[in-house]
């Protein structure tokens, strides 16, 4: 959670930013930025391993911002986007000291060879990634880790590898924080012991030196805008619409941030995109099909869709992806919430419900 502080006391949080969460999943860290830039800033959250970035797809989308892509990608992929961000945060895989006390596991994977093969990666990851970031732009290091290898020494090496300035974040004695100061470098270690958490390190750090920055340019579109009788509709959907543009990806409809189309159509001509904006519906010979995505959006148009508010029972039901019986209803697709939060979409047809829930996201325990 102080990645917040790192952020505002760095970061002109009221401007649009381009930010990058590198390595992002399960999406902790992108969801709390999501909730700390504006609608006109572009998140890039981003997961190297295929299979958990399914899972950080899934968090994103149910945190309900549009202004985010994710993206499955090596952090060297990101050097063609030289100059493009004003923050990147990196969350290095590390070796894991500060989660001792959580996971005993952690402590059976550990060992020296695993903290010098660290290090040398956490090493590479900020090289891949430096010359991404605007002159004056931050670099937010962290790793859940004690070793000075991971942690100094790495901020030592970028100090004398690259034009950077460490800052001093405002702490409260309360917190629990130490601040490590060596030479030139400035980190901040949480021990758990002494703070409200698991073992931590973070550093926020300013690129000082000038660089050519990518220019954007548009090369054979890939999304398409919708037809005029399916924008019709969507208008109805969407809060704010003016301010929205959308989007046609093969048979599905993305919606974004008017602002921000360039940059998403040029990102995904230069990453691997899992997803892109908020999947709202699927087109099909006219007809929408609503997006479980769309379900979970701040930006839907609640009082224009059939509501259902489910009993308890009937909302874990759902969530199980299990029939769902007695629901008096008008056909058509019909929002499930429970107290007044949203869950997705069922269709209700004559003699049954057909739950919509995707299989993947289902829940397998309630207790």
């Amino acid at each position: 959670m102080f990645l917040e502080q790192a952020l505002k006391q760095t970061t002109d949080l009221n401007q649009p930013l381009h930010v990058l969460d590198l390595c992002a999943a399960p999406g902790g860290k992108s969801t709390h930025i999501l909730s700390l830039i504006n609608n006109e800033s572009l998140l890039i959250s981003n997961e190297v391993i295929r299979s958990r970035s399914t899972i950080l797809s899934e968090n994103i989308q149910k945190w309900g911002h549009a202004n985010v892509v994710v993206t499955n990608n090596d952090p060297t992929d990101f050097q063609r986007l030289k100059g493009f961000f004003d923050v990147v945060v990196v969350d290095a895989p590390c070796s894991g000291e500060g989660l001792f006390r959580k996971d005993p596991e952690a402590m059976k994977e550990w060992s020296p060879d695993n903290v010098n093969l660290c290090w040398m990666r956490q090493r590479r990851i900020v090289s891949d990634i430096w010359s991404t970031i605007k002159p004056g732009g931050i670099l937010i290091y962290s790793t859940c880790t004690y070793n000075r290898l991971e942690n100094e020494e790495n901020l030592q090496w970028i100090n004398n590898e690259y034009d950077a300035e460490f800052i001093e974040l405002k702490t409260e004695p309360s917190w629990g924080v130490e601040e490590v100061k060596e030479g030139d470098i400035v980190g901040y270690h949480f021990y758990p012991h002494k703070v409200r958490g698991e073992g931590f390190f973070i550093a926020a750090i300013r690129k000082t030196s000038a660089q050519d920055s990518i220019h954007i340019k548009q090369k054979n579109k890939i999304f398409q805008r919708p037809t005029v009788k399916v924008a019709e509709q969507l208008n109805h959907w969407v809060k704010d619409v003016q301010n929205k543009t959308f989007l046609m990806f093969k048979e599905n409809i993305l919606m974004v941030h008017a602002s921000k189309v360039q940059e998403i159509e040029f990102l995904t001509q230069q990453l691997h995109i899992i997803t892109a904006g908020t999947t709202v519906a699927e087109v099909k010979h006219d007809k929408l099909i609503p997006d479980q995505a769309f379900a979970l959006s701040l930006e839907i148009q609640n009082n224009f869709f059939n509501e259902i508010e489910l009993t308890r029972e009937q909302a874990l039901q759902y969530l199980r992806k299990e029939t769902i019986q007695s629901i008096e209803s008008k056909k058509g697709f019909a929002l499930f919430k429970f107290e007044n939060l949203a869950l997705g979409w069922a269709n209700i047809l004559d003699n049954r419900i057909n739950n919509t829930y995707p299989a993947n996201w289902r829940i397998r325990m309630t207790g």
